[in-house]
Formats: C-alpha cells, structure tokens, sequence
C-alpha cells in the first residue's frame, strides 16, 4: 500500500517569520496525518526556522533544490550535505521552473538525484510536457524519455524511496488542471517505464504525485485515481486553510 504524500512547494515566497507564522497557522489544521505524508519545501533562507516550528510534528522538511557537487567553486549554489546537516529529507528536483529558467537538463536532474540519494536525501524528481508539446501530441514520448534520462544509474534499492511528481508545465500557476482521468493516464505510463527499468514490483511501490494547480476542488477527484499517490503544490501550499483542505482531500 503506498502512502500517499502531498508536498507544499512555496517557491521564492516566504521570509523566516512568515514562514515560522505559516507553520503555526496550518499545523493544527492538518490533523493526524496517520495516513499520508506532508512535506513543505520553502526557500532555503526559511529552512532551519520552518525545521524548527515542524519539529516534533509529522511533517517532513523538503528543499525545492540541491547542487551535484558535495564542494567547490560553485558559488550560489547548496550541496546536499549543507540540506542533510538542516535537517532535510525530501529535496524536489528538475521542476519545470528549473528547467525553463535554469536550462536544467535530464543529465543534471540525473546527477542531482545520484548526489542526493548519496547523501541521504530523497529526491521529488518532476517530469512533465509543455504546451506545445502536449499539443504534438508527444507527452507520453517525452515523461518516458525523462524517467528513462533521470533514473539512468540509479540503483533499485534507491528507486523504491524516490517520488516522481508528473506536472503538466502548461498546468503550472496557470490556473488550469489536467483532468484527473488525463493525469491518472500519463502516470500509469511513468509507473509503466519504471517497471521496464526496475520491474513490477519496485514501480508497484514507488510514489507519483500530480501536480499542476492542484487545489481543494480537485484534490478529492486526483487522489480518487488508482494511479495518483499524492500531489505537488504550488500556489495554493501558501495559504493554511486551502492547503490543509488538500491534505485532506477536503473540496
């Protein structure tokens, strides 16, 4: 039975304090969490105070990016035992964003992820299409190609702790969502790939998320998907009360 994981990806948002103030607004909210697991990713500015107000809670402390080299002349850039010594878990890696605006290729997202498992991390690794793309009617072509690119080297006692998250770019603080049938459908190709690479049961039992203006009126609709273990949000990760009615699945 995979658990299912909802991650909060604040983006450039959020000072410390706003953060620590974002924290104590949602952790009552949320409830339990026996079920499922919560992960929030702010700013790297923002991680030790929101590792601090989580502390003793359920959630899990996630980074939105990491650097391949452990050292070095690589100035601006965070290595991941600089994450794993604040106490992070998950770290997302080759979001959309990244690749658009930081020319992030399949072979850095590969390299990010071989570092990250290294040194303990887990990885949220994204794949997903574009506009354009979508309407070439390549998206199964491309997230196959991605999966193939990004998991290349990666050992299988490794895959089992990775979460993929598809997200659609066109979807992305666009406001619009691929339907839960569409996404649930490109998955099943991500969790098919995966099985060509490590088998049935090790892609039985990894995680893959949605993402893509994901909100509380739709939340119910993708976790309903057999193929959908969770999401990855954005915008609406920001407000207490909409992202503790999507940990809850809660329209």
């Amino acid at each position: 039975m995979r658990v299912p994981i909802i991650a909060g990806n604040w983006k450039m948002h959020k000072l410390p304090e706003e953060a620590v103030a974002l924290c104590r607004d949602l952790i009552p909210r949320l409830g339990k969490l026996d079920d499922r697991e919560v992960v929030l990713c702010p700013p790297f500015t923002a991680l030790p105070a929101v590792g601090e107000a989580i502390r003793g809670t359920k959630l899990s402390l996630g980074a939105q990016n990491v650097f391949y080299e452990i050292s070095g002349a690589y100035t601006g850039e965070v290595a991941p035992p600089m994450l794993k010594a604040l106490g992070v878990k998950y770290v997302i890696i080759g979001h959309s964003e990244r690749r658009q605006y930081f020319g992030e290729t399949d072979e850095m997202v590969n390299r990010k992820m071989q570092a990250a498992l290294d040194h303990g991390l887990l990885p949220i690794v994204c794949v997903g299409e574009t506009l354009e793309q979508r309407e070439a009617g390549i998206t199964e072509s491309l997230v196959k190609s991605q999966i193939e690119q990004g998991f290349k080297g990666i050992a299988e006692g490794y895959a089992k702790e990775i979460v993929v998250a598809y997200e659609p770019v066109w979807a992305i603080g666009t406001g619009k969502t691929a339907t839960a049938e569409e996404a649930n459908r490109v998955i099943k190709v991500i969790r098919e790939t995966l099985a060509g690479i490590y088998g049935n049961a090790t892609a039985a039992a990894m995680r893959i998320q949605y993402g893509g203006s994901v909100k509380p009126g739709n939340m119910a609709e993708l976790m309903g998907q057999p193929e959908i273990d969770g999401a990855l949000v954005g915008g609406a990760s920001l407000d207490a009360v909409s992202f503790a009615r999507i940990v809850r699945y809660d329209d």
